[in-house]
């Protein structure tokens, strides 16, 4: 079982690792299962921009016009952003993500592209929240 790369993990801190997994071992647990169950349990608390999209338009469609059935504060985020965020979580997404997702859009349609900002904003106040 690797505990990570010399240059990644310190020589004190990979024998605190392996103290803890030949203890887990004695217990009589695998423990690489064990790490891949870890590994389930992080990212299953993971937000992804695709459910803060979602979560902040359920929050948002009180306050547009129509409930936002007409979807004109959705669709910028689901044509331009989302296909290319919506995988992330909101803690990997950074300011240089976001303009190059929206840069093509900018040269083409850049009130498209400012709307989907707009749009975008809330959603991230959202996740923060």
């Amino acid at each position: 079982m690797g505990l990570g790369a010399l240059r990644n993990v310190s020589l004190k801190q990979g024998r605190e690792w392996a103290t803890g997994w030949r203890s887990v071992l004695r217990e009589g647990r695998d423990p690489i299962q064990e790490r891949n169950k870890q590994k389930r349990e992080a990212m299953r608390h993971l937000h992804y921009l695709k459910d803060i999209v979602m979560d902040a338009f359920e929050s948002r469609k009180a306050e547009l016009k129509g409930d936002g059935q007409n979807g004109k504060w959705f669709s910028p985020l689901r044509l331009y952003i989302l296909p290319k965020l919506g995988c992330l979580p909101v803690s990997k997404i950074t300011q240089t993500e976001i303009r190059n997702t929206l840069a093509p859009l900018w040269h083409t349609k850049a009130g498209t592209a400012e709307k989907a900002l707009i749009c975008l904003n809330p959603c991230l106040k959202h996740a923060a929240a």
